[in-house]
């Protein structure tokens, strides 16, 4: 990853990132496969500050936690100053201050907090410098998201680097880029619901049987054979999950019947976002996508749901620093 250094004796004094939002999981990828979506970005302003370590001038919802030991951006920041600290990089002044502009929606917990954990991350390191390297950062984001949603990188490697990626080892950590595939576009269908991370989480197995662990793996191992050999069919008939989904699809009611018309209109596979409520197919073309779209939205509706669609792609770009 490449962020323009700002310098950390006080060249700049405010920086923005903006940072994708993502699919977690992509399917059968439990914790271990996520890509970045081109759209809503969440957006975090730091600035040097009098106030030691890092507050929070706008937590960015009024849901949010202003106590920035709480919130998913500060925390990530208050990691990379910890980080810096160790490196003897002197700063400008006692602390920093983070804004935080959030478009991704609070549909549990956070929302976004992955997003939102990066784009702190990211900010504060700007302001020192861009010193950091991704492996370190990875871990800061990973600091953060591990209090709020839990110890996953899935959604956090995306949203730093774009792309799709494959969560190869957590510790140490070890993350790799796939190539997208030519003409993937993506239907996002968000349900008028809420379902915290920390319940999403809750309902998944303890214990699964040999045959679906080895069915898991299968697919994760098509979904990387499939953007390697940019082969869409390959890609969706890999979307299939036996894990997360049939544990989290009775959280989400119209989520079924949702899936299900998203095939029947032509989608390449579907499944749950994450850890919801979120739903995602993967099409091919722009085309393929409304109509998809439409159909997912006219199912939600049938179960009694309201329900919001887009067609996208995947954001190939990650973070973005720029001064203020």
């Amino acid at each position: 990853m490449t962020v323009k250094a700002l310098g950390a004796s006080g060249a700049a004094t405010r920086v923005v990132v903006s940072v994708p939002g993502g699919i977690g999981n992509l399917g059968p990828g439990l914790d271990v496969l996520g890509c970045a979506i081109a759209g809503l970005r969440d957006e975090v302003t730091a600035e040097w500050s009098d106030v030691p370590g890092v507050s929070l001038l706008d937590a960015g919802h009024p849901e949010l936690p202003r106590d920035p030991t709480r919130h998913t951006s500060a925390i990530a920041a208050a990691a990379v100053l910890d980080a810096a600290r160790r490196r003897d990089v002197v700063l400008s002044r006692a602390g920093i201050a983070l804004t935080v502009r959030k478009q991704l929606p609070l549909s549990g917990g956070q929302g976004g907090s992955a997003a939102s954990a990066v784009a702190g991350a990211v900010a504060a390191d700007a302001l020192l410098g861009a010193s950091l390297d991704t492996t370190t950062l990875l871990q800061c984001c990973l600091a953060a998201e591990e209090i709020v949603a839990g110890r996953h990188l899935d959604n956090i490697a995306p949203s730093l680097l774009g792309g799709i990626v494959l969560i190869r080892c957590l510790d140490p950590i070890d993350v790799v880029r796939l190539p997208i595939p030519n003409g993937l576009r993506v239907v996002l269908a968000h349900p008028s619901q809420r379902l915290r991370t920390s319940e999403a989480r809750g309902v998944l197995p303890a214990s699964i049987p040999r045959a679906d662990a080895l069915h898991q793996m299968a697919q994760v191992g098509a979904i990387v054979a499939a953007c390697h050999s940019n082969d869409l069919a390959l890609l969706g008939r890999a979307i299939d999950d036996r894990i997360a989904e049939p544990a989290r699809a009775p959280l989400l009611p119209g989520f079924v019947e949702a899936k299900r018309a998203a095939i029947s209109a032509g989608a390449l596979g579907a499944s749950i976002s994450g850890a919801g409520p979120t739903a995602f197919a993967f099409v091919a073309g722009d085309e393929a996508g409304e109509r998809v779209a439409a159909a997912m939205r006219a199912a939600y509706s049938l179960a009694g749901v309201e329900c919001t669609t887009r067609v996208t792609y995947v954001d190939s770009n990650g973070a973005v620093a720029r001064p203020a």
